[in-house]
């Protein structure tokens, strides 16, 4: 006898802010909705995890992801869309490996952690110029445009348009006359981005899109197509981004169900209102957030200069160690998580994306000036 899922379903316990950097808090309805397709999707009595990636309904998942990340991206078939197994680490050795002719340049901005490991990678494939270097200032601002050295025949320009770690974030894209490339990781689809503009965008999923294994990539056809065919020739094919476009994202059997989520937190973004309602949010926590180390006497310090300050990621201290460590732990008691800072930086950092919602915000600033009162 068949048996529902609501036979099988247990009440859910009680859920903590989560503030993890990534992986991240994910939209709660989309949780609850992934929770009835893991035991049957679409009605079929098998679960997404359990069909084929070849089927009808991984189709399904895979053409309304597709759909709705067009909409939200507002671009057509001018684009390809692809999801992609790995994170955005293997993105930057993928980029040059696809775009940077062995006689070319490449332009990078150091802006932050994995800004310069994306560099480290370049570096092992092909020239590259360090177009700005944040690592004299500790990484506590973004670059000015006279502050950048452009190379004047750049194959591409990369930078990272929000740092999770020192808390930075483009306001607007570096100007260049090179294609422009972005790592979107942490900021995806949390504002309005010009993909026009940019000939390459990819996003790991697990701090603004979905689980961890997974990236999503939107890149200009004449781009991709412009990519040098000698290197093409030489590359693996799981390392060639044209072949995945080929395959439509399944050149192997793909993480199937990271390409379900993803799709579930891009349909629940058009749900509440699409990118200008998600920025309308972000606005709202981070302002909360930053009126609280502002307004506390010198108690918190941020690490990013007021100017760069992120959205994503909010990343301070307090005066000490010892009362970092204080905050982290009587802030997990109060159903406060993740807010220990990144081993590069130290202190302390709320990240804040899409899913995280403004009571969340509120009720960290509530504590923030709390613990500040009591300790200060």
């Amino acid at each position: 006898m068949s048996v529902s899922v609501h036979d099988h379903a247990r009440p859910l316990p009680h859920r903590v802010f989560n503030f993890s950097a990534g992986p991240a808090a994910l939209p709660e309805d989309v949780v609850r909705e992934a929770r009835e397709d893991l035991w049957s999707i679409f009605g079929t009595g098998i679960g997404v995890l359990e069909h084929s990636h070849r089927g009808p309904v991984i189709d399904r998942v895979l053409g309304d992801a597709i759909q709705d990340c067009r909409r939200l991206a507002g671009v057509g078939e001018t684009h390809e869309v692809l999801f992609l197994p790995a994170g955005a680490t293997l993105q930057f050795a993928m980029i040059p490996m696809n775009f940077l002719p062995a006689d070319g340049v490449a332009d990078y901005l150091d802006t932050g952690v994995w800004a310069h490991k994306s560099i480290e990678e370049a570096k092992r494939l092909g020239s590259v110029n360090v177009a700005f270097d944040g690592r004299p200032s500790h990484y506590d601002h973004l670059p000015s445009d006279a502050e950048l050295a452009l190379s004047p025949s750049a194959a591409y320009l990369s930078y990272c348009s929000n740092n999770t770690v020192f808390a930075t974030q483009f306001e607007a894209p570096p100007r260049t006359n090179a294609p422009l490339v972005c790592d979107a990781s942490s900021d995806m689809f949390s504002r309005p981005l010009d993909f026009d503009r940019h000939a390459f965008v990819y996003a790991s999923a697990q701090k603004n899109l979905g689980p961890a294994g997974i990236t999503l990539v939107i890149v200009r056809k004449d781009f991709l197509e412009a990519a040098r065919p000698a290197m093409k020739e030489r590359l693996p094919s799981m390392l060639d981004y044209r072949a995945h476009a080929t395959a439509g994202s399944r050149l192997n059997t793909p993480p199937t169900f990271g390409m379900y989520l993803i799709g579930r937190v891009l349909h629940w973004i058009l749900a509440q209102g699409g990118v200008p309602e998600m920025l309308r949010r972000a606005q709202a926590r981070s302002t909360l957030l930053y009126e609280a180390i502002d307004t506390s006497g010198g108690f918190y310090r941020g690490l990013a200069k007021k100017e760069s300050r992120s959205l994503m990621n909010v990343s301070f201290r307090t005066p000490s160690t010892d009362l970092d460590d204080r905050f982290v732990t009587e802030a997990a008691e109060a159903g406060l998580d993740g807010l220990r800072g990144h081993r590069d930086a130290g202190g302390l950092r709320a990240s804040i994306y899409n899913a995280c919602p403004v009571a969340g915000a509120a009720e960290l600033a509530l504590f923030m000036r709390e613990f500040a009162r009591q300790n200060g």
